[in-house]
């Protein structure tokens, strides 16, 4: 029986050999959401897979880990292939994962992300975006006939700007075939060629539902649309691909609606603004005629021969004033410049300007002595300071010096080897002057000098006795 029985470690690998040879737990598709997830710094990620009523380890390695196109996280529905694995010493049963997608939404919102990327590497979002007209004629409305987003975007329209025509395209703006139909109608505006502005829209959903805004054939419809389009799609926070590609941006179909129109009451306000700057320019040419009137009558008045020749008199009596008055004035003017000139002439004198040079030079004589004077008193001083300053460092000099020595002498004094001989010590020296430190240096009969305070005597070594 004992002969017979199996090891753990042969269970566990036999288990291990069934579960990785079955080919039912190879390549197969499961799907799951993602708990307890680890991204090791090996680029390895670690988690769990787990529905309502169980749960399984898996690992996906750096090298499949790396071709992901999104980051996983916890609570992420996925569906991933895979194979059954199982790690033998701690007997435990894992999904090793070759390739891992997002479920669902997060599939779609993958797509989302690639579309976006690509048209904004190929320009889309960056072409210049039209002005709207300010007072347009004709509105299209691309949108669902039975929705509400019609009905809210005429009742806003009707109550703000009653001078529009409202020409609805009815699109569906939901399921499959949603893309298909809004561009065809949004081409139909364009060929029809009677609109001035453009809406497209609907209201608000799921991912899935404003997933028509998304695709390719409604984000080129609107991106070639040759009239200016207003995008009204879902709630405020959703955002489209057609949204970025359209010249306006409305979080709200009645938005829309206010962008794309003016409001009857700011342009009833306009028009008393507008009347009163007319009368005003009205009344101002009226006033600026009247002047140029009185002053053409004024000018006829003045035009007469009578009032000619009084005006050539007068003109005549001023120049003779002004005459004599300016004559005047050259006349003391050239007396000014001659007083001016003998004063020069009289200080260019060489005996005046001799004088002025003794004058110069005797106070630069006086400036000179002060000066000296000044020089000399500072370095007589400044010699004195010095000479106080080297006396000073002479005597603490001295003083240290002194006290160095006194302490040197002091030190040595206690090393005194004569001193310590005093004390009743000697010195024992052998026949080469070693110093004997040692018994064990000594034998019997060896001749030995000691040395004390006052002189030395030699001996011979009769015994000796080691401890």
């Amino acid at each position: 029986m004992l002969d017979t029985a199996l090891t753990v470690s042969q269970l566990t690998y036999k288990i291990k050999y069934l579960l990785e040879n079955e080919n039912s737990f190879k390549g197969f598709v499961l799907k799951g959401e993602i708990s307890n997830l680890t991204n090791h710094r090996s680029g390895h990620l670690y988690f769990a897979l787990k529905d309502e009523n169980a749960q399984i380890k898996a690992i996906m390695f750096q090298s499949s880990a790396q071709k992901l196109k999104f980051k996983p996280k916890d609570g992420d529905k996925v569906i991933v292939t895979g194979s059954i694995t199982l790690y033998a010493p701690q007997g435990s049963y894992s999904i090793q994962v070759n390739s891992m997608s997002l479920s669902g939404a997060g599939e779609l919102y993958l797509k989302y992300l690639e579309l976006k990327d690509k048209l904004k590497n190929l320009g889309w979002f960056d072409k210049p975006k039209r002005e709207l007209p300010k007072y347009p004629k004709t509105i299209g409305v691309v949108t669902s006939p039975t929705g509400a987003v019609i009905e809210d975007i005429k009742n806003t329209i009707n109550r703000r700007y009653r001078l529009v025509d409202i020409i609805l395209y009815p699109a569906l703006v939901q399921g499959a075939q949603s893309s298909l139909s809004i561009s065809t109608q949004i081409e139909k505006a364009n060929s029809d060629n009677i609109c001035d502005v453009l809406i497209v829209g609907r209201g608000g959903g799921s991912i899935e539902d404003l997933w028509g805004f998304n695709e390719l054939a409604t984000i080129s419809a609107i991106y070639n649309s040759k009239i200016p389009v207003i995008t009204a799609i879902g709630h405020e926070t959703d955002d489209t691909i057609s949204d970025l590609v359209s010249d306006l941006r409305a979080p709200t179909p009645t938005a829309a609606a206010e962008l794309a129109t003016p409001s009857s009451l700011v342009l009833s306000n306009n028009l008393v603004d507008i009347y009163r700057k007319i009368s005003y320019m009205y009344q101002n040419i009226l006033n600026t005629n009247q002047a140029n009137l009185l002053n053409i009558i004024e000018r006829l008045d003045l035009s007469s021969p009578a009032k000619k020749l009084n005006v050539l008199s007068e003109k005549l009596d001023k120049n003779e004033k002004f005459i004599k008055t300016y004559y005047t004035y050259k006349l003391n003017e050239s007396k000014s410049n001659l007083a001016k000139l003998e004063l020069k002439l009289k200080s260019l004198s060489p005996k005046n300007k001799l004088e002025s040079s003794i004058k110069d030079l005797n106070n630069l004589k006086v400036n000179l002595d002060l000066f000296y004077n000044y020089r000399l008193e500072t370095v007589n001083k400044r010699l004195v300071d010095n000479i106080k300053k080297l006396d000073n460092n002479y005597q603490n000099n001295i003083v240290l010096k002194i006290q160095k020595f006194n302490y040197i002498t002091d030190i040595l004094e206690k090393v005194n080897p004569t001193n310590i001989m005093k004390r009743g010590f000697s010195l024992a020296i052998d026949k080469d002057f070693k110093i004997i430190t040692s018994i064990k240096e000594v034998s019997v009969n060896d001749l030995i000098k000691f040395k004390f305070h006052d002189g030395s005597v030699t001996t011979k070594v009769i015994d000796k006795e080691e401890k």
